[in-house]
């Protein structure tokens, strides 16, 4: 057996809507309906432009995922996720046009920039710009 690359990450909204809205808006990604799923399930895959789900985002359920609490708003032992993206300028513009906080690393070796972002859920992606 091998591993052979990340299928997904899976991210538990507390505002369904609001995670959407961060992906496609933000990450310029798509919302899609996930197929086959059971009924009542609330969630969408994230797809980039090719239609590859990357990020699956159901809706925080407290009978599956337990109380909320004080640590809700954290990732727990993940500390962020990372994505290779195209179009550093437009990014860095795109978060100054809605007004989103964000940290830019410029490396001081190798030709990566990557730029730094909280979603709505308190997750911390690093998207990573090669050579751009």
């Amino acid at each position: 057996m091998q591993v052979r690359g990340l299928n997904h990450v899976n991210i538990v909204a507390a505002d369904l809507d609001k995670t959407i809205t961060f992906y496609e808006k933000v990450l310029g990604m798509s919302a899609k309906e996930i197929p086959m799923a059971p009924k009542g399930f609330s969630g969408r895959w994230i797809e980039d432009e090719d239609d590859q789900p990357i990020v699956h985002v159901q809706q925080y359920d407290a009978e599956r995922h337990g109380p909320l609490d004080d640590n809700r708003n954290t990732t727990g032992s993940i500390d962020h996720v990372a994505l290779t993206c195209i179009d550093f300028a437009g990014m860095v513009k795109r978060c100054e046009d809605l007004g989103l906080e964000y940290q830019v690393n410029d490396r001081q070796f190798g030709d990566l920039r990557q730029v730094f972002v909280t979603d709505p859920d308190n997750v911390r992606l690093e998207l990573n710009f090669p050579g751009d």
